[in-house]
């Protein structure tokens, strides 16, 4: 029934973390909510697009201004790289307020979000800069978290009223 080292990522991030039952439905709300926007079908859709106009601009800059394409093609490859870094993140952040959502309305608190992401990161310190990964950083999760937090709590508040 699992999918190969699946399991075995579960149990890991739950017993080095040590994560409460709020967090772990914080971490499944994230992975559901990547299900339900459909981040990879729209992350090969905007990848494609973005290495497509990135080509033709490089092109049109060699044409122009007579540098090798070569070079315009690999300068133009790595802004496409950048840009596609970018939509990532924010297919990250999305999953992280949606998937908060989807705790607090299941009756798990958001704020466990938040204690998750200050774990992640004290486990975490040597991720490189947020410019460079395809995920936020984890001071830029809690921090759109946080800002959020007023719109969840009171779902999370509705599902613990009897």
């Amino acid at each position: 029934m699992h999918a190969r080292g699946q399991d075995r990522f579960y149990y890991g991030i739950l017993k080095k973390l040590n994560l409460s039952d709020d967090e772990v439905a914080m971490v499944m709300g994230h992975e559901v909510a990547h299900a339900l926007r459909e981040h990879a079908r729209e992350r090969i859709g905007k990848s494609t697009a973005t290495q497509g106009l990135s080509r033709i601009g490089g092109a049109l800059v060699a044409g122009i201004f007579g540098i090798d394409p070569r070079i315009t093609d690999m300068v133009a490859q790595q802004g496409a790289n950048l840009l596609t870094l970018k939509f990532s993140r924010e297919d990250e952040t999305e999953a992280d307020l949606v998937g908060m959502e989807l705790g607090a309305r299941a009756g798990f608190d958001p704020r466990s979000g938040v204690t998750l992401w200050e774990k992640m990161s004290a486990n975490n310190q040597n991720a490189p800069p947020e410019w460079m990964s395809t995920h936020p950083s984890g001071n830029s999760r809690i921090q759109e978290m946080q800002a959020n937090m007023d719109k969840v709590l009171p779902l999370y508040q509705r599902a613990k009223t009897p």
